[in-house]
């Protein structure tokens, strides 16, 4: 039988230079990083919404960034992790290195960077008189498009894939977990997708690529809707700030909430809602009832955006209520002359 699936790439290597402690996951980083800041000065500079310098933009940049890696990394230690051991271990939250290696920081929750990036961003407007929810819609318009290199490097780094899957374009990445082929459903994958193997095996099975569904969905997609429909919406009806970042905050939640289906539960978690039925085996998808925690913040998160638009839209209209009373208050007070 012909192999119905894909081997990842053997000249795929997580470091940049062997030898040297780099990955192409930070690089993919530091190139999300960068891209969403040109976006950002891009909007700076040709809106005329904003008026404010080079080095104001790269302060403010570099204090989101810090609290994104605070709040990524704080949410991964204790949502995503053993965080008794952290509690009483706290100086290893932000250790850079395991077995005597460097590895950066180990575990980064996606979702506690948002909160993270929003706290460093409200610190920094506080203290220098910018409004919060402009800056902030001029910032997330540019994030999708550096996330799809973010996502990218987690597929360089062959980790975060998805599920165990018998489509053709599965993938069998070589940092999987294996499983034993005296499992009946384990044999079913393999009969289906055409892997030779012998009783008793460990096998290897195709997977997700959901790295890739990621960069494209959450980064590509969701740019091209922040920057070609939100954004000029926003400027064409005169929408409160405040408006991209709800749109995204949405856009992204339910992108994430459908591909949360084809990621594969962390193990020490699994389903934090078991409405269906295979609860047990998180490596298989059995059921859309069956929960995982990540889908959990991607529904706060879309909740979060709904809200926060909804307030925004009512506070407008109420601004605008009653500058239209205070022109009427005037038109009638010079009439009565």
């Amino acid at each position: 039988m012909q192999a119905s699936y894909l081997t990842y790439p053997e000249w795929m290597d997580p470091f940049v230079i062997d030898g040297l402690p780099i990955r192409w996951y930070a690089v993919m980083y530091l190139v999300a990083f960068f891209l969403a800041y040109l976006v950002f000065r891009y909007q700076c500079r040709h809106d005329g919404v904003i008026d404010i310098s080079d080095d104001e933009g790269e302060n403010f940049f570099i204090t989101a960034i810090i609290g994104l890696l605070i709040g990524a990394r704080l949410f991964s230690v204790f949502f995503y992790s053993d965080g008794i051991y952290y509690l009483t271990h706290p100086w290893m939250i932000f250790w850079p290195f395991q077995n005597g290696q460097f590895v950066g920081l180990p575990g980064m929750s996606y979702h506690g960077g948002v909160v993270g990036a929003l706290v460093g961003a409200w610190i920094y407007c506080r203290r220098h008189k910018i409004k919060l929810m402009l800056i902030t819609d001029l910032t997330v318009a540019g994030i999708p498009l550096g996330y799809t290199f973010g996502r990218l490097g987690n597929f360089f780094n062959a980790e975060l894939y998805g599920r165990v899957t018998t489509k053709p374009w599965g993938m069998v990445f070589p940092t999987a977990e294996r499983f034993s082929s005296s499992e009946p459903w384990v044999q079913e994958v393999a009969n289906k997708v055409g892997m030779a193997f012998n009783p008793g095996d460990m096998l290897n099975l195709p997977r997700h690529p959901s790295q890739l569904y990621e960069a494209f969905f959450e980064g590509i997609v969701l740019f091209l809707i922040l920057w070609f429909i939100i954004r000029p919406l926003k400027y064409k009806k005169k929408l409160p700030d405040g408006t991209v970042f709800s749109f995204y905050l949405m856009g992204y939640g339910i992108f994430r909430f459908f591909i949360e289906y084809c990621r594969q539960p962390d193990a020490n978690i699994g389903y934090i809602i078991k409405g269906g039925k295979g609860a047990d085996n998180i490596a298989l998808f059995q059921s859309f009832l069956n929960i995982s925690e990540g889908q959990i913040f991607c529904i706060l998160m879309v909740a979060a955006g709904a809200l926060l638009l909804f307030v925004l839209l009512q506070w407008r209209a109420y601004d605008d209520n009653r500058t239209s009373q205070r022109a009427k208050g005037k038109a009638a007070g010079k009439g009565n002359r």
